[in-house]
């Protein structure tokens, strides 16, 4: 079997190793892949693994032998999944491998907005502390979590994985399940509509897919819903916020603050109006990058393309 990686570097960029994949096939891995030569570096491969590089109708069409579609990732819009159906193309992702990679990351963000660490490391660098009248000396207010609310939006894997984390810093949680979720309720988490949620809650984090419901939902009027003094966090998708609506809830202090690893656009473009918005912290995507998770979503991967030479395909998807 002929298999080709399309995008490779940001799962693996040198840490992890491809070497367990030659037992399945003849292995080539790019680093990256530009739109115009995919079709001509996955020419003859019975199955193509692909990270962010989009594989459409035409591009399907142009590769008669494929037969197997591997999203290096949980989300899997890359892939236009009705024209695989129609091939006789399985598709798989790769799903629950990051979560308490995201969940940390969510804390590394809040913990930043609590306590400055940053900022405050950086003035005893620049001798502040050593000039100072006092002992100590506080750049920004220090904020303590415990009995603070933290309301999750959308109660998955990583949801629930980020509330008992909120547990152990004595915060109360709250979680919001779309009409109609049949998951289970836990000990110790309360359910409350939406707006009773970004009432009511310090701390409002995102972990909810995209999909045509939630696309844009954290608006002008999801802000005003919210605390003048809480923080809104998302590590799920960008698309999920209108970006214009919360750079000018930033400015005009409808909400505290915002801390977010996901953009709308990856890389953002120039110009794009959270980079400038004041009290927002914008990390490049890399909740998913730890190399525990890295190294977790390969062999998952290489799991489903196993499953599926055994005639057995796992974590199938569309």
């Amino acid at each position: 079997m002929k298999i080709v990686v399309l995008d490779g570097f940001t799962l693996n960029p040198g840490d992890l190793s491809w070497d367990d994949w030659q037992s399945l096939g003849e292995v080539t891995v790019y680093d990256r892949t530009p739109p115009e030569l995919v079709a001509e570096r996955a020419g003859g491969a019975q199955a193509v693994l692909t990270n962010k590089t989009p594989l459409s109708a035409d591009t399907l069409a142009a590769l008669p032998e494929l037969r197997y579609v591997g999203v290096l990732a949980t989300g899997y819009n890359v892939v236009d999944i009705e024209a695989c159906r129609q091939a006789g193309i399985t598709v798989t992702n790769v799903p629950d491998y990051s979560t308490f990679s995201v969940a940390q990351l969510v804390f590394s963000l809040l913990l930043e907005f609590a306590n400055g660490v940053s900022a405050h490391a950086e003035a005893v660098r620049q001798g502040e502390w050593s000039t100072a009248t006092d002992f100590c000396f506080f750049k920004t207010p220090q904020t303590e979590l415990a009995g603070k609310q933290l309301g999750i939006i959308g109660y998955g894997q990583i949801g629930r994985q980020v509330g008992r984390l909120a547990e152990a810093f004595g915060m109360r949680v709250a979680a919001w399940k779309r009409p109609g979720s049949t998951k289970p309720e836990e000990p110790g988490v309360r359910y409350q509509e939406l707006d009773r949620l970004l009432a009511e809650s310090d701390v409002v984090s995102l972990h909810c897919p995209l999909t045509e419901e939630t696309k844009g939902m954290v608006d002008r009027a999801f802000l005003a819903k919210m605390k003048r003094q809480a923080i809104l966090i998302n590590t799920a998708r960008g698309g999920l916020v209108n970006e214009q609506d919360l750079a000018d809830a930033l400015i005009a202090g409808t909400i505290a603050g915002a801390g977010l690893d996901v953009l709308a656009v990856e890389p953002p473009r120039a110009g794009s109006p959270l980079l400038a918005a004041p009290n927002c912290l914008i990390t490049p995507h890399i909740a998913w990058a730890t190399r525990e998770a890295r190294w977790r979503l390969m062999k998952i991967a290489e799991e489903n393309l196993k499953a599926y030479l055994d005639g057995k395909p796992e974590n199938v998807v569309g």
